[in-house]
């Protein structure tokens, strides 16, 4: 019998915001997250979900620096949501119309658009770049 299990999916990442309400209106406006309302759980984890996977975001307990003890380095560098191309195309024509800088990466088999969230966190959207369909495979 073997050890091993399997990863059905990203369910999802949870982050400290400072302005929940904001919070929440942003990624619905800007990514496109569906917020799920579970009322067993209080005002928090909000969570916000594209199908299966998404974001619970909490309050951050303060606005104080962390611990020095803690290198600046563990954080989440960032989170992706992978789209199709034409869904990659308007989320770039979206964050023009919202004028929301943005970058555009090509990382081999896949492209990248980046922003930043209200609060700094990095978001990504990946599509796979034609050719490699069987990336996931």
């Amino acid at each position: 019998m073997s050890n091993n299990f399997k990863v059905d999916f990203l369910d999802h990442v949870a982050i400290s915001v400072s302005d929940i309400k904001k919070s929440v209106e942003w990624y619905e406006k800007v990514i496109g997250l569906k917020k799920h309302i579970v009322p067993e759980w209080g005002d928090y984890p909000v969570m916000l979900l594209a199908g299966k996977s998404g974001l619970a975001i909490f309050p951050a307990k303060s606005k104080e620096k962390t611990s020095s003890l803690i290198p600046e380095d563990i954080r989440i560098k960032h989170f992706a949501f992978n789209v199709d191309k034409s869904n990659f195309e308007l989320a770039k024509e979206k964050f023009k119309t919202l004028k929301i800088p943005f970058s555009i990466q090509d990382h081999y088999y896949f492209y990248s658009i980046y922003v930043r969230d209200l609060d700094g966190h990095e978001v990504e959207r990946t599509t796979l770049n034609d050719g490699f369909e069987s990336f996931y495979k």
